[in-house]
């Protein structure tokens, strides 16, 4: 039984477009950033404080119950890290995105998602990296953007996979990773996890 700790639509498309059955138990957490906690350490913790959250909720007990396979709980996070270090969570409002999307503008930036996997009380966390590359953007462009809605909710204030793929000329790394969930990666750690319970 995979048990995913997240609400986001996109990493349940992606784990279903991956094969997976799955279970849903959004994880209710503060994510807040530690005063001078380094990107990589900020993602990894929240996939693991997510993962050990949805381990504790009555929900997953009532889950766990009804299963006969052993249970794994696949916790995940990203940030996007912008030329200058800032790291960039989701924004208050249109204005924040619109002050994000400046700061990507014509630049490189990294795209870093932590997951973490609990099983049988045991976890394996990692962290996946993948720069990205994008256009100039003009006042008009961020603004047409913006106000699409695609910035909402997202880390950044952009979705790869929308509208805003059209100024991504370049990735190196994992594409799924900048939509949010590293495939491959999570796809060894789930077999690596599988293995390790069977009988």
């Amino acid at each position: 039984m995979l048990v995913l700790a997240s609400a986001s639509p996109r990493r349940r498309d992606l784990l279903s477009q991956a094969g997976y059955e799955f279970q849903t138990i959004p994880a209710e957490i503060c994510e807040d950033l530690h005063p001078g906690e380094q990107p990589i350490a900020y993602v990894l913790r929240l996939a693991r404080e997510k993962a050990e959250a949805v381990a504790a909720s009555p929900e997953f007990a009532s889950l766990r119950n009804t299963s006969p396979d052993p249970p794994l709980i696949l916790g995940a996070d990203t940030t996007v890290v912008a030329p200058n270090g800032e790291i960039l969570l989701k924004p208050e409002g249109d204005a924040d995105a619109a002050r994000m999307l400046r700061l990507l503008s014509g630049a490189t930036h990294q795209v870093i998602t932590g997951v973490a996997l609990l099983a049988n009380g045991a976890a394996e966390a990692a962290a996946e990296v993948t720069d990205v590359t994008v256009l100039d953007l003009s006042d008009a462009d961020i603004a047409g953007y913006v106000a699409t809605g695609e910035s909402r909710g997202k880390a950044g204030a952009y979705g790869i996979q929308g509208q805003f793929g059209r100024w991504v000329p370049r990735i190196h790394g994992c594409y799924f990773n900048v939509v949010g969930l590293p495939l491959a990666r999570v796809g060894s750690m789930i077999d690596r996890a599988r293995a390790s319970v069977q009988p």
